[in-house]
Formats: structure tokens, C-alpha cells, sequence
């Protein structure tokens, strides 16, 4: 019974390959996740998936914590459960989702780093007339720009980019496509870039941005070349890709107030996961609303 269980498990893993197209690294999320519950089903003796009841659903939930996991962490591992069971009952696999009632502890929220606009302007004096100078500031800008995920800026072809309307087509999580704006600078800086890097081009590689061999630049190679950045311009933190992506949201929505117009340059299907900007600057929304809204405005 066991083989079954993972059997439906497997299933699981090619659905949301070739029917979800979810990426790889959110795949193996779930694979890990998924198979952490497999085996705490066996430990408990459930074999079969629609043996398993709120009760041990709860149970499962205790003992992370009593592990150590994070709030946040428990809550990703009931949604891997409760989607699994959402196909299993799609599949006539099982008659619940035993998953649907249980909620994870509250943790406490940790608001994501960001970069204030001095520090983002002094950064983006990064490079130099040398070709991988051009390329660094060409990411640089283009992540600070758009908002991008690492994923996203590693992805991205030469033909993504519409110079002309000053646009980039980024496909983002769960294959969806959105085309962005990008700013004058950052375009600037892709043209600087892309006079030099036919210099390093491997034959037929199509990727915006290329290694010193011409191959496609990988993750952990723009990761190292944002912190080196960094450090030689003495920004005080940790620097990471994504940092640039949560400096441009939190910017954005300090000058504009439009939590909508965030959540759609972020490609967040959710809006709830765009509020957590809103916490970074609240005095500047109360100010915006204080002037914006009829029933806010002091009368005369």
C-alpha cells in the first residue's frame, strides 16, 4: 500500500510538469514537501491516502513545529497537501481533503530587505568600459528597472527585450508571461552591453546575458557578481537579486500608492503577497489617502 501511496505521489509530480507547468525548482518543493508527509504517513501507519483525516493532518502539523519549523514553513507544507488532495479528489483518488480546515501557527512576519533610492542610485554606478563591467550594470539596471526575479533575468533571450517600446517579456511563475516596462537607463545600458557581447558569443547561444565562455549566465554566477558589487561599493547589506526586486516594489509603491499596478509589474497572482510592501512605508499611504480620499479631507 505504501508503493501506492507513492505511486499517486508520482502522478502528482508529472501533473504539475505537464499540466501546471510549474517550474523545476518549484517541483522539487513539493516533491520534498510531499514526500516528508509520505513518510510520516508510514511512520503512522496510514496506508492509503484517503485513510488520511483531519485529525492526522493536525497531528503531522504538531509535530513540524515541535521540529522547529517556522510558521511560514508549516503553511507551505499544507499547501502542497492540501493541492495533492485537490487532485487526488479530482482523480477519484480519495473522498476529502483533510487538509482544508488546518491552519499553521502564526509567525512572526519579516518585512524583506530593501535598498533605500541613495544606495540604489550609488550601486548603479557599477561596471565600467570593460565587457563584464557592461554586462553587471546591464543586469543591474534591468533588475532594479523591472522588478525581476533571478529566474527571470537568467531566462530572458535577446529577442525578449522591445527596445523601440521600451519593454521586457519575462516568464515567471507558473510559465505565465507579463511584459513590464523598463526605463530609459536600463535600456541604455542593454544597448551598451549588447555592442560588446557579440565579443564572447557562443555559437547560436540566445540568452541576454552571456559568461565569459559566451554560454548562457547561470544563477549562481549573477548572484556572486550583485554581492561583489556590493562590497566595491560599500552597500551595508547582503546583497542578493532579489533585494533589487524588493527596493523596486517598495519605491514604486511609495511614489504611486497603487498596490494593484505593484502586483501586476510583480507577476504576484496573489495580492495578499503584494501587501507586505504596504508594511514598509504605511505613513506614506496614510498621507496619500489623507489627500486623496473625499472622505479623508479636513474640511475648511
Amino acid at each position: 500500500m505504501a508503493h501506492d501511496k507513492q505511486h499517486w505521489l508520482n502522478n502528482f509530480l508529472h501533473h504539475l510538469q505537464t499540466e501546471r507547468r510549474l517550474s523545476a525548482n518549484t517541483r522539487t518543493h513539493y516533491r520534498r514537501d510531499l514526500s516528508e508527509l509520505l513518510g510520516w504517513c508510514d511512520q503512522a501507519g496510514i496506508s492509503c491516502w484517503d485513510d488520511l483525516d483531519t485529525h492526522h493532518v493536525r497531528q503531522y502539523a504538531a509535530q513540524c513545529h515541535r521540529r522547529g519549523l517556522h510558521g511560514r514553513s508549516i503553511q507551505r507544507r499544507l499547501s502542497a497537501l492540501r493541492s495533492f488532495f485537490n487532485y487526488l479528489l479530482r482523480e477519484h483518488a480519495v473522498q476529502r481533503n483533510p487538509g482544508l480546515d488546518v491552519r499553521a501557527p502564526r509567525s512572526e512576519q519579516h518585512l524583506p530587505d530593501t535598498l533605500n533610492v541613495d544606495d540604489v542610485n550609488h550601486l548603479l554606478t557599477a561596471g565600467g568600459d570593460d565587457t563584464l563591467g557592461l554586462r553587471d550594470h546591464a543586469m543591474l539596471e534591468l533588475l532594479y528597472s523591472s522588478g525581476l526575479r533571478l529566474a527571470e533575468l537568467v531566462a530572458l533571450d535577446l529577442g525578449d527585450v522591445d527596445f523601440a517600446e521600451r519593454m521586457v517579456r519575462v516568464t515567471g511563475k507558473g510559465a505565465k508571461t507579463r511584459v513590464i516596462p523598463v526605463g530609459s537607463k536600463a535600456i541604455t545600458a542593454l544597448q551598451a552591453w549588447l555592442k560588446v557581447r557579440p565579443r564572447q558569443l557562443a555559437s547560436g547561444e540566445n540568452a541576454m546575458f552571456t559568461s565569459r565562455n559566451g554560454k548562457r549566465l547561470g544563477h549562481r554566477a549573477v548572484q556572486q557578481r550583485v554581492k561583489q558589487w556590493a562590497r566595491r561599493k560599500g552597500i551595508p547589506c547582503d546583497l542578493h537579486p532579489h533585494t533589487l526586486r524588493h527596493s523596486f516594489a517598495s519605491h514604486v509603491l511609495e511614489s504611486s500608492g497603487d498596490l494593484r499596478a505593484v502586483q501586476e509589474l510583480l507577476g504576484h497572482a496573489d495580492i495578499s503577497t503584494t501587501q507586505i510592501y504596504t508594511h514598509l512605508d504605511f505613513q506614506h499611504l496614510a498621507r496619500v489617502y489623507d489627500a486623496a480620499h473625499p472622505r479623508a479631507r479636513k474640511t475648511k
